[in-house]
């Protein structure tokens, strides 16, 4: 019954997609929706866009584990990052007109720099699809008592079919009913949780002042922790799933209201997966079965869900997370496959016909899809994929995006000093020399790059100028 329940849940998504999309005729519609989404469609589009599975379930593990400390990064910091780009960012963005966020690299710097920005976002929206793949497959696989490989195998079909067929205005309007959905589907759950607990404040009492320290109770340093804040942060604001809710509002009034509103949501709906976390520590004191099931954070929420809800409300709750991760599944591959068709492809075969180009956004899709498979299907934790997702390759779109965006300071080779610069010291620190930033030692370093580089063109530039006027 769960299993039907979540398969008619999926179906029902897929279809008012599909009737949204009725009338899709161009690229533009597919990723715009023609400039057409209000505030209430950017707000709700900006929140289950963000509020993924790594929200709800991710983060309800990490506060089971380490207390509060585990919520620092999600939901305090990506609330953060989606109201700072609403109040900075989103209004600037919008009023330039743009198809994509590497389309303002191309008229800031160059095209060389446009297909950099493509390129080097393009495995951190992998990874982050891969995560919410990964979610699907774990809800499947706790609800039918499949393997876990079965399952992210049938979730990566489910959510390709999905992403493909609808563009931004169906991802909106979908995103909307999955938005209510998510929060309906975790009140229930919280409050049910809340009567076997004995009350938030016996919840409270319960994980004692230690697990109740934001910065206690940690195996990392502090360093560590702003790192990851850093990323959080700074990553979110350059992510072209975000970026491309808020180009697709009438105005860019509308932009910023709703993305700061979606923001506002995250941080007021991330609250119940903090008592979420909290909540499971408590029982698992007295559940000797329930703390079994826990062995794996990731299944902290489907465990309670299990636990506290009658059949009917965990297909509810199930459906609750499948919007979740649907939502934010379907702009982690819509948006990348988006600016590689759009920012690639179109500009190597300029005479492809409209339906042409709209045709190789949604094979665009499907590909990625694929690949987002595989990376969910070799690796270990949900968690471990959306950090990378957010650090990869960021630091220096970042740093390039802020200087190009706010300034007239640097020019193309400035631009593509930080972004290459950014890149390699963020993955050298990762992976080969295990520093404890890397993300802030890229930030740092892309800094240093683009600003030396922009000396050295602005002194070519005044070279050149004095030799013409000798001349």
């Amino acid at each position: 019954m769960i299993v039907v329940g979540m398969f008619a849940y999926v179906l029902m998504q897929f279809a008012i997609g599909a009737w949204v999309s009725r009338r899709m005729a161009s690229e533009a519609d597919y990723i715009l929706a023609g400039r057409s989404l209000g505030p209430v469609l950017v707000a709700f589009s900006v929140f289950a866009t963000w509020f993924g599975a790594e929200a709800i379930v991710a983060t309800s593990g990490e506060v089971y584990e380490k207390g509060l400390a585990g919520a620092a990064v999600d939901p305090f910091a990506y609330a953060a990052a989606l109201i700072f780009s609403g109040l900075v960012v989103a209004g600037a963005l919008w009023r330039r007109g743009l198809t994509t966020f590497a389309d303002f690299f191309r008229e800031r710097f160059s095209r060389h720099v446009e297909v950099l920005v493509v390129l080097i976002l393009l495995p951190g929206s992998l990874f982050w699809a891969a995560a919410q793949i990964r979610a699907f497959g774990t809800v499947l696989a706790v609800g039918s008592g499949q393997s876990l490989t079965t399952m992210i195998l049938l979730a990566a079909v489910l959510v390709a079919a999905y992403s493909a067929v609808g563009g931004l205005l169906a991802d909106a309007v979908t995103d909307l009913v999955q938005g209510m959905v998510v929060i309906i589907g975790l009140i229930v759950l919280a409050v049910a949780l809340a009567g076997m607990s004995g009350g938030v404040g016996a919840v409270l009492e319960a994980n004692g002042p230690e697990r109740l320290s934001m910065w206690g109770g940690l195996e990392e340093s502090s360093l560590q922790r702003v790192e990851q804040i850093v990323v959080a942060i700074a990553g979110s604001v350059v992510a072209v799933e975000l970026i491309s809710r808020y180009l697709g509002a009438r105005s860019a009034e509308v932009a910023r209201l709703g993305t700061v509103s979606g923001g506002l949501m995250y941080l007021a709906m991330g609250f119940i997966p903090i008592f979420l976390g909290l909540a499971a520590a408590q029982l698992a004191r007295s559940n000797p079965a329930l703390k079994a099931q826990l062995a794996s954070p990731e299944l902290v929420v489907p465990a309670l869900a299990q636990l506290a809800l009658p059949a009917w409300g965990y297909v509810l709750f199930s459906g609750a997370l499948v919007s979740a991760i649907l939502s934010t599944v379907h702009a982690a591959l819509h948006a990348p496959a988006a600016q590689v068709s759009h920012n690639i492809i179109a500009r190597l075969r300029p005479e492809m016909t409209p339906a042409e180009r709209l045709r190789s956004v949604r094979l665009t899709v499907l590909v990625l899809s694929g690949v987002a498979l595989v990376l969910a299907l070799t690796s270990e934790r949900m968690k471990d994929l959306v950090e990378i997702a957010s650090a990869f390759g960021s630091a220096g779109v970042f740093v390039a995006a802020a200087f190009g965006l706010f300034s007239s300071f640097g020019g193309a080779r400035s631009a593509m000093a930080a972004i290459v610069t950014g890149g390699v010291v963020w993955a050298l620190g990762r992976f080969a020399l295990d520093w404890t930033a890397p993300y802030m030692t890229a930030l740092v370093a892309s800094t240093l790059a683009y600003g030396v580089v922009a000396q050295a063109e602005q002194r070519a530039g005044e070279g050149a100028a004095s030799e013409e006027k000798k001349a």
